[in-house]
């Protein structure tokens, strides 16, 4: 009597959607580059996102995140050499994204019109793939600005900040061919309230702007500390003295460590792949950079960039569940269909297909206003849109990150909950923009501060969002709901901030799809968004998509 051995068919699954061009499948990306006159950078970002959609690069992602930095404290001699180590897969991704110029490419050839929209499209892509790459990346480019007004530290910087070179070595700067600069601002004392730091810092001679200072006191977040430098802020001279912002190396001029002492590395939720740190400061040695007590708005226009980064880093990863979600809904079948043609499936994949596109819109919208804002010129507009709906566009979209890849992990059931799945990481990833840079209760509260220093700033939007609701009742009637709440007494103004912002926000989002998306995509948005009787606060896919072209919508989301 034979036997046969059982053998088990797997059938019905399918792996993560990879191999693609992220941006030959992104119509709305594409289109984007375009309006901003950036179709100059296409051939490179198309490069880019066919490297980006290699399963070796998928594979790369996973390998960083899952084999996490280590704290080296000491060489075998007991030397303390605060060493952060990190897989190569992380070394290859990050390497890959400076290669590209993509740190830098805001602040060369400023005269070419769309490198900011360029550089979001670049920034965009690679945080579809991994995000924890980007947050040295993140700070290196936005301490550029504050850097090249600074000629000593300049001279000596400019050329390393600005290199496409990757350099990976922990050595003094001036050995190296490129440079990382991470921030230190955040005290386990003062959390967001940065004005109760007490780290101090005492000037080693006459002290001022450029002046050498010993630096004593800890930092509760130190972001990236394997960088080769970060910006700190710390008080001058005593207790209640003035806060300043200081330039702070790994490596002091002499060749000896700094007196940067990293105590521990975070556990964190998501962001796996990066380091974040304790760390105190033992006499280490810092540059003081801008004016004396001037060390908050320094450190603030740093974070206004990096906050423009974490809207385009929660958009990419919309895009990317997005992506997944739909690719398996169109392979894996139930009941008879493939999940994609299930009519409640098809709802919650429009909705996630609207929302995406509309963080993108934003996105977008936001980096031409830093280009234009950053041309010398005198543009209000630009202005309002930087100072304004960057803390704006920070708070909803981040938000929404978090929602919307919880939701797309359940299109995946039991395997999007494992902790192989990239959806999976996607969750864990998102409320980290959310938190990173100011919580959503700081960013409201900016977005009212801003209002009121900038009287104008909101007038500059109305008449924007205005033109754009000419021949469409329900934007303009949402823009005069607007009106009116702001015409709240200020001391209601912060109870209401969030409401306010959500709806400032959807608004500049329907203004920006009406301008610039399809008919079907903005119509869509609207009515799910500003129209809808349930509004923006019901769970996702709890829209009316009877009168929506779902097809239109899905196709433009991902060609088939």
């Amino acid at each position: 009597m034979s036997t046969t051995n059982a053998r088990t068919e797997v059938s019905n699954q399918f792996p993560d959607w990879t191999g693609y061009n992220l941006l030959a499948t992104d119509p709305a990306l594409k289109e984007s580059l375009t309006h901003a006159g950036a179709d100059w950078a296409e051939p490179m970002l198309k490069v880019y996102a066919q490297q980006l959609g290699h399963a070796q690069t998928f594979e790369l992602a996973e390998l960083a995140n899952r084999h996490t930095p280590e704290l080296q404290s000491f060489d075998m001699r007991g030397h303390r050499i605060n060493k952060v180590e990190f897989h190569p897969a992380w070394h290859a991704l990050l390497g890959m994204y400076r290669e590209r110029g993509l740190v830098s490419l805001p602040f060369e050839n400023t005269a070419q019109k769309g490198r900011w929209t360029a550089w979001a499209a670049g920034f965009y892509l690679h945080g579809q793939i991994e995000q924890g790459t980007l947050c040295p990346a993140t700070m290196t480019q936005a301490c550029i600005p504050l850097m090249a007004r600074e000629p000593a530290l300049w001279a000596m910087l400019g050329s390393k900040l600005l290199s496409h070179a990757y350099d990976a070595r922990d050595m003094p700067i001036a050995e190296k061919t490129s440079i990382w600069i991470g921030m230190g601002m955040t005290e386990k004392q003062g959390g967001s309230d940065v004005r109760a730091n007490a780290t101090l810092a005492v000037p080693l001679d006459a002290g001022g702007r450029g002046g050498a200072y010993r630096i004593n006191g800890h930092k509760w977040f130190y972001s990236a500390p394997m960088s080769d430098a970060h910006l700190v802020v710390a008080r001058l001279g005593q207790e209640d003295g003035p806060l300043g912002c200081f330039f702070v190396p790994r490596w002091r001029d002499d060749g000896v460590r700094n007196g940067v002492q990293v105590q521990r590395l975070k556990d964190k939720v998501g962001n796996r792949s990066n380091s974040s740190s304790e760390v105190e400061f033992v006499d280490a040695i810092g540059t003081l950079i801008g004016e004396e007590g001037r060390g908050i708005p320094t450190i603030i226009e740093m974070a206004t960039y990096t906050r423009l980064n974490c809207v385009l880093g929660s958009a990419a990863m919309l895009r990317s569940a997005l992506v997944q979600a739909l690719a398996y809904t169109r392979r894996r079948s139930a009941f008879g269909k493939h999940l994609a043609e299930q009519p409640l499936m098809r709802a919650v994949l429009a909705d996630l297909a609207i929302e995406s596109e509309a963080a993108l819109a934003l996105s977008m919208r936001l980096a031409q206003a830093y280009e234009d804002d950053d041309a010398g010129n005198d543009n209000p507009l630009a202005r309002a849109w930087k100072r304004v709906m960057t803390p704006a566009a920070k708070f909803w979209v981040c938000k929404r990150s978090v929602e919307l890849t919880g939701e797309a992990m359940e299109v995946f059931g039991g395997n999007g909950y494992v902790n192989e799945s990239l959806v999976a990481r996607l969750f864990r990833e998102a409320p980290v923009n959310s938190i990173w840079e100011g919580s959503g209760n700081v960013m409201c509260l900016d977005v009212l501060r801003a209002l009121s220093r900038e009287r104008d700033a909101l007038e500059q939007l109305y008449a924007d969002f205005t033109n754009a609701a000419l021949d469409e009742p329900r934007i303009a009637k949402a823009l005069r709901e607007l009106h009116a709440l702001f015409t709240a007494p200020p001391e209601q103004l912060e109870g209401i901030a969030r409401l306010l912002v959500q709806r400032l926000v959807l608004i500049a989002q329907a203004c920006l799809l009406k301008r610039h998306a399809p008919a079907f995509m903005a119509d869509a948005f609207i009515a799910t968004r500003l129209a809808s009787p349930t509004g923006i606060n019901g769970v996702v896919g709890a829209i009316d998509a009877r009168g929506l072209d779902v097809d239109a919508i899905l196709e433009r989301a991902l060609p088939q």
